[in-house]
């Protein structure tokens, strides 16, 4: 790989910023078309199927609630079986965002910049699907603002020493947050699109959400100052909501939950499976959009190293358990986790291992960590291996507890695979919103890590101190 120099400074070729060809002019192009065409026949094809199993979600959430959650296969003891599996799971995909966005700006990564924008997006949309669980999981969901901390006639207050309702609290922060992080990062380039309208509509829309950006030297400075520190804000939130989640589990006394281990265990496994879903949507959306010159192999081949490095944590974890279950010498801790392995839920525990342990470990040839085809299957299975983790963790060891007497065995109705399809369904639905109508790409720190951006370069100017329209080109 050559490295040209310009006097004692060290200008790195294209290839190594990640960014194939490109200049200012074709990022701007490149992302602000797509939100300008007409959707696609595809585009329609794919949004009408996505759509569907929306809908098929609120009409099983309407049947619910006329009929009760008996129609679901929660049972005593499995009183948090499926919709508990799915909000786990869900917030887990939403970790992978924050990542990308906090701290790998924080750690100046510049190949995050072509992904994180979808990336903050799917934080997002898997975080509101995660909070619909806990939600219908009450049952008489019309008298849920009882759970709220507000005086009322018949004096009930929520127990605030309950992990029920740290999860609130955290899982709401970070929705906020997040929420921010992806909107204040997007201004610059809905402003880049609110020059390029060529609508009244459209002018107004954005230059509503573009509150008033101009692309000058000190807005630059204020935005760089407010980006800095919702970056600093959100990344303890990687690490603490993940961690809080799991104090659902490890605060309590039943064996395979009461365990340490369990909060840097859940953020590992958050951030592996929130890897492997970014990966899932952006193979999909390079491949539909046109962005393979934005969203490189380098790219993907880098996620695929922290896949790898998250699995081997997650296998680590897996081992730990055993040895921990063993080393207490507790007859109820090394039975629960012998029960898990070859117990009735056996073929879960072993869909979870070969998932989650054996396939990532494909990354270690370069050669299968770049290819598409491979990467892509690897992705969707190690989502239906960390499913089957939350599936293992909550039902297996309810389904078990200290008294053989009272065990029992879930199974699924219907309505829960309905419910968890729907799911799906809803992320699908707003992620392909989000693609058609905003800038999928954050085309201002794209544009940020190109060689012309670099002072030292021959060209000597950044996009980052010029006005939105000489960017727009």
């Amino acid at each position: 790989m050559t490295i040209k120099t310009l006097g004692d400074v060290k200008i790195p070729p294209v290839d190594e910023i990640l960014v194939v060809g490109a200049t200012y002019s074709s990022i701007t192009e490149s992302v602000s078309s797509i939100t300008e065409a007409k959707p696609t026949r595809n585009w329609y094809l794919v949004f009408c199927m996505a759509a569907s199993v929306m809908l098929l979600l609120f009409s099983l959430i309407g049947y619910l609630f006329w009929e009760g959650i008996g129609i679901w296969g929660n049972n005593n003891p499995v009183a948090w079986g499926w919709p508990i599996v799915n909000f786990v799971f869900w917030v887990g995909i939403g970790h992978a965002g924050t990542l990308i966005s906090a701290i790998l700006f924080l750690f100046r990564q510049r190949w995050r910049t072509s992904i994180n924008r979808s990336a903050e997006a799917m934080t997002i949309f898997a975080v509101i699907c995660a909070l619909m669980f806990p939600t219908i999981h009450v049952g008489r969901v019309w008298v849920i603002y009882w759970t709220l901390p507000i005086p009322n006639q018949m004096g009930l207050w929520p127990n605030f020493r309950s992990p029920l309702l740290w999860d609130v609290f955290a899982v709401s922060t970070y929705f906020i947050v997040s929420l921010m992080f992806w909107y204040v990062g997007m201004i610059p380039d809905l402003a880049t699109l609110r020059d390029r309208a060529k609508k009244r509509l459209r002018k107004i829309i954005f230059g509503v959400l573009s509150l008033g950006w101009r692309g000058g030297a000190k807005q630059w400075k204020h935005y760089e100052l407010s980006y800095l520190i919702l970056a600093g804000i959100a990344t303890p939130l990687v690490l603490s909501v993940h961690s809080v989640v799991s104090f659902d589990f490890a605060v309590a006394q039943l064996p395979g939950w009461h365990t340490t281990i369990f909060p840097p265990y859940f953020v590992a496994g958050a951030i592996f499976s929130g890897f492997a879903m970014v990966m899932t949507l952006l193979i999909i959306a390079r491949k539909v959009l046109g962005l393979k010159h934005l969203v490189t192999i380098r790219h993907l081949e880098n996620m695929n190293k922290i896949i790898l490095t998250t699995s081997m944590m997650v296998g680590y974890a897996y081992a730990c358990e055993f040895f921990i279950a063993w080393y207490s010498g507790n007859d109820y801790e090394s039975f629960a986790f012998l029960n898990r392995a070859f117990g009735p839920y056996a073929w879960a525990y072993w869909i979870m291992i070969s998932c989650n342990v054996v396939v990532p470990q494909i990354f270690w040839s370069k050669k299968l960590r770049t290819s598409v085809p491979v990467m892509f299957v690897a992705s969707l299975l190690i989502n239906v291996g960390m499913w089957f983790e939350r599936f293992v963790i909550v039902v297996s060891s309810l389904a078990n507890d200290f008294l053989p007497s009272s065990w029992g065995y879930f199974r699924p109705t219907i309505f829960d695979l309905g419910i968890l399809f729907g799911s799906f369904g809803l992320f699908l639905t707003m992620f392909l919103l989000f693609a058609k109508f905003l800038p999928i790409v954050a085309m201002s720190e794209v544009k940020g890590v190109l060689p012309e951006a670099n002072p030292h370069h021959p060209s000597g100017h950044s996009p980052h101190r010029e006005s939105v329209g000489s960017i727009t080109g």
